[in-house]
């Protein structure tokens, strides 16, 4: 009974004490909120005619009250609400830009909306894309951003970046034996992706993100076409 008691004891210190060097290896979660703040912002400057009637600080409010309540959640280390709350987050903020999206071409198909207008809004939306995309993948790829923390070093997820191919020697000489990726490794793929359509250098290895990264390079299509458009018609 007693070794049975001392085994179970041991076992919690031992997941106590994984949580908190998986705690200690998380990655900062502020560059995340910073771009959903910019993203807020983003929407804010489009013109009253592709908000759908909804008011420009609504999304602002919104994306402010649930990076509150995630930061909370994280704090009292409730890691699935904090992971559920983002997807949630993330969802709106989609939503949004695909609907600011389709009234934008209904209104330049329309010619109700001004040449400025069209240039700021489109370029607003081509960075809100990225920026939303992102997101996703940052919060998709190996579980989200706390299970990959559970793990030392990167070796499984959606997509495989040069880091995962290295030998284990090379990754010891150049300091990356543990590398995980973090946000700014999404970014620079949800970039590549608006302006060259592809992945570059990271390829793509789940289902899942190869749909995302389809959407993702269709609607960075979509704008580039309303600004050649707009440019063909200044020529």
């Amino acid at each position: 009974m007693g070794d049975a008691i001392s085994s179970t004891s041991r076992e919690e210190r031992d997941a106590i004490g994984a949580s908190r060097d998986a705690e200690e290896r998380a990655e900062p979660h502020w560059p995340a909120f910073v771009a959903m703040l910019a993203i807020a912002g983003l929407y804010a400057v489009l013109p009253p005619t592709l908000l759908v009637g909804v008011p420009r600080w609504l999304l602002a409010a919104v994306v402010i009250g649930l990076l509150v309540m995630i930061m909370i959640a994280q704090h009292r280390h409730n890691h699935l609400l904090s992971q559920l709350l983002g997807y949630i987050l993330n969802g709106i903020v989609t939503v949004a830009m695909i609907l600011a999206l389709a009234m934008l071409i209904m209104r330049a198909m329309e010619h109700t909306v001004t040449p400025q207008q069209l240039l700021r809004s489109a370029a607003a939306l081509w960075v809100a894309n990225f920026l939303v995309f992102a997101s996703w993948y940052w919060r998709l790829d190996a579980g989200g951003p706390h299970q990959r923390s559970l793990t030392l070093g990167h070796t499984d997820g959606a997509f495989l970046f040069p880091q995962m191919t290295m030998p284990p020697e090379a990754k010891i000489a150049a300091g990356e034996h543990y590398w995980e990726p973090n946000f700014v490794d999404y970014l620079f793929l949800a970039f590549n992706t608006s302006t060259a359509f592809s992945p570059t250098d990271v390829p793509v290895l789940s289902r899942w993100a190869k749909i995302l990264m389809m959407i993702q390079a269709m609607i960075s299509l979509l704008v580039i076409a309303l600004l050649a458009g707009r440019a063909v018609n200044i020529l």
